[in-house]
């Protein structure tokens, strides 16, 4: 049942973006700004600590 599940989400994903690929762009560019954003965090952080 997970497994069914778990197609299903993954085919309705590859659906949004072939519809709608602008907006999906923008949300994969906002997650990944968010992960870059995360990262350079913990940069700062152990930089700070270093000091």
């Amino acid at each position: 049942m997970k497994k069914a599940i778990g197609w299903i989400v993954l085919i309705l994903l590859i659906f949004y973006i072939g519809t709608n690929p602008g907006p999906a762009s923008d949300i994969a560019q906002g997650i990944g700004d968010g992960i870059a954003e995360i990262f350079r965090n913990i940069g700062v952080f152990l930089r700070e600590l270093s000091d």
